[in-house]
């Protein structure tokens, strides 16, 4: 018989404690864990409660540069030059963008995009940080606004904005005294305070845009933005206010700009007026000109070079750099130097045949006339522009009394205008000859020296300041474009003159002795400019003119037939000139390429300023000439 399984008792209070000590181990653990996460939540809330509110802060708020508005350019009487007008641009920014390459070709198929709009956004690129707002195109039409918003949503990381664009109203009439404005390149990113520049893609390249800046582009403001979780912003919490450029005055009067633009008419030359009394630039023209507002927009490489390339230099500052052969007009300054040393007098005369030689030379120096002037003085010489007086004169004098009268009034040195690039010209010496040219001097060097030929060279600017000190009878100032400045809701403050050492003579009686003889050279049936300059004017003026002869003439006489000779060849002239003679307003000087028009051009803008009625509105001969033509 088999034996019955005997079956196990068991033991509740012993399974009871067994779960009771489980439970209490399970409680235990509960409680440490819920401690710990106690103790690391108090942790972090209460003693790493600034640094983590910081990082927060700093994920849902970004520090967002805001450009400074650029100031304005205005003349003198609050006509405005440069402005800033509003645009709609297409930017990218860069890190929101997965393919760049991907991006900008599907951008092409809905909004035209120019290689040149592609390769300068390329530039900008290399010098910007991933996270900024990079312009792609500027200058958006309204249908190119509408199209890009109904397409947004392909392209994240492209947005428009709304910003301020450098516009010159006037085009080229004042594009070499106002420069332009430009993208900011590698070498001037290195240079310039790249936290003011932070929202800012363009820079002052030339002109008073270049000269003046710091004070035009003004101080970096900031906005701080706050952004949701996939750092789409979504308000501005705060703004910090940045302080806008400085609007400037310049010196420049409109009206006698345009003026001496017209009346160069179709010349390459240079126009540079100052006001005596304080050495203010009335009119700065160098013609021809360029439109400065194609720069702003980023001008292509094809376009540059075809600037560049120009036959008539529209990109070469004529008034500031063009070194012109300073000819005749320097007669008045070797006059003054011949008296006030007293190796002439006005009424010391000599026989002029037309025909100078020096000692111990058979080399023959003409008169510009072929028979010369008969018997003349120094008051004559300057009317008639005698050669031959002035030979005489240089050869007692010497060519180092001639350089020293050429510097008091400036010239062979930089006049200080406020503008970058200006040339100083050449005063030729011995010494300059040697060191520039490896020879000795000779004195036939210092005759041609003394008509303004060989290596005696000066800027338009140097002609007008050194005339300007001749009206002033010896009290220099230096030449200046800047008339004040104004940051908005703040003082205008003017710019004060700035007074050079003066040229002093022994005797005053001198000046009058050069100003009345250059007053006959406009005024005088003899004078070099009276058949040019005609009559009818209610001004009185002094003036002188000049030739730089670029073509070698068979004999004296080959003035006349300039004609014949291939334009670029022909002579440059020149004329300086202030009125009224008393009372100085307008210092003038004036270069004309290749053409005899400086006279003329003179006429028209002295009629212009001074308001004769009778010739005010009249047109300059010389476009007068080309009309009919």
């Amino acid at each position: 018989m088999a034996m019955q399984k005997r079956s196990a008792f068991k033991n509740h209070y012993y399974e009871i404690q067994l779960i009771a000590r489980r439970c209490m181990l399970g409680l235990i653990l509960i409680c440490l864990l819920v401690g710990f996460l106690i103790w690391r939540l108090a942790y972090l809330q209460i003693y790493k409660n600034e640094l983590y509110t910081t990082l927060s802060t700093k994920n849902a708020i970004d520090l967002v540069p805001v450009e400074p508005t650029r100031g304005l350019i205005f003349d003198r009487n609050g006509i405005l030059l440069a402005e800033n007008i509003p645009v709609f641009s297409l930017d990218v920014i860069p890190y929101q963008v997965t393919d760049l390459q991907k991006t900008l070709t599907d951008l092409g198929k809905i909004i035209q995009l120019s290689d040149n709009d592609v390769s300068q956004f390329k530039k900008q690129l290399k010098q910007h940080r991933r996270f900024d707002e990079i312009p792609l195109k500027l200058r958006l039409t309204e249908q190119e606004v509408a199209i890009f918003t109904e397409n947004q949503h392909r392209f994240p990381g492209v947005i428009i904005k709304a910003r301020l664009m450098r516009h010159y109203p006037f085009g080229e009439s004042f594009s070499h005294v106002l420069g332009y404005v430009g993208r900011i390149n590698a070498q001037e990113l290195n240079e310039i305070d790249q936290i003011n520049y932070s929202a800012s893609h363009y820079i002052g390249k030339l002109g008073i845009e270049k000269y003046y800046e710091e004070e035009l582009h003004g101080k970096v403001g900031y906005e701080e933005v706050e952004n949701d979780a996939s750092g789409k912003p979504i308000r501005v919490l705060k703004k910090i206010n940045g302080i806008p450029g400085k609007n400037l005055y310049l010196t420049i009067d409109s009206g006698l700009q345009f003026a001496a633009e017209k009346a160069l008419g179709d010349d390459r030359g240079a126009v540079v007026a100052i006001q005596p009394q304080t050495g203010q630039v009335l009119a700065m023209v160098s013609k021809p000109g360029y439109d400065p507002s194609i720069f702003v927009l980023g001008i292509s490489q094809k376009d540059y070079q075809d600037l560049q390339q120009s036959d008539d230099k529209p990109l070469y500052d004529r008034a500031l750099r063009g070194l012109y052969p300073m000819a005749s007009t320097i007669k008045p300054y070797l006059a003054l130097q011949g008296l006030d040393t007293g190796i002439t007098n006005p009424d010391y005369t000599i026989f002029d045949n037309g025909i100078f030689k020096l000692p111990n030379s058979s080399h023959i120096f003409h008169d510009w006339v072929r028979n010369g002037h008969g018997r003349v003085n120094l008051p004559r010489a300057i009317t008639v522009s005698c050669d031959i007086y002035f030979y005489n004169l240089s050869m007692k004098m010497g060519i180092d009394k001639m350089d020293d009268i050429l510097t008091r009034f400036g010239y062979g040195a930089l006049t200080g205008i406020d503008l970058d690039g200006e040339l100083p010209g050449i005063v030729a010496s011995p010494a300059w000859k040697r060191k520039n040219r490896g020879t000795r001097w000779y004195p036939g060097d210092t005759i041609i020296s003394t008509i303004g030929q060989g290596d005696m060279q000066a800027t338009p600017i140097q002609l007008a300041s050194a005339v300007a000190t001749l009206a002033n009878r010896g009290q220099r100032f230096m030449p200046y474009l800047l008339l004040g400045e104004q940051l908005p809701g703040k003082a205008y403050t003017p710019q004060q003159p700035i007074p050079l050492e003066p040229v002093k003579l022994h005797d005053n009686k001198y000046w009058d002795v050069v100003i009345n003889a250059m007053q006959d050279v406009v005024g005088s049936p003899q004078g070099t400019a009276y058949s040019l300059f005609g009559r009818g004017y209610t001004y009185t003026v002094a003036a002188k003119t000049g030739t730089g002869a670029l073509s070698k003439r068979r004999n004296p006489n080959e003035e006349d037939k300039q004609e014949s000779v291939p334009e670029k060849l022909r002579d440059h002239h020149l004329f300086i000139a202030f009125a009224p003679v008393d009372k100085p307003k307008i210092a003038l000087a004036i270069v004309t390429e290749n053409s005899n028009d400086a006279v003329e051009t003179a006429r028209y803008i002295l009629d212009y300023y001074l308001g004769s009625q009778q010739n005010a509105n009249r047109q300059p001969q010389n476009q007068i000439k080309k009309a009919g033509t």
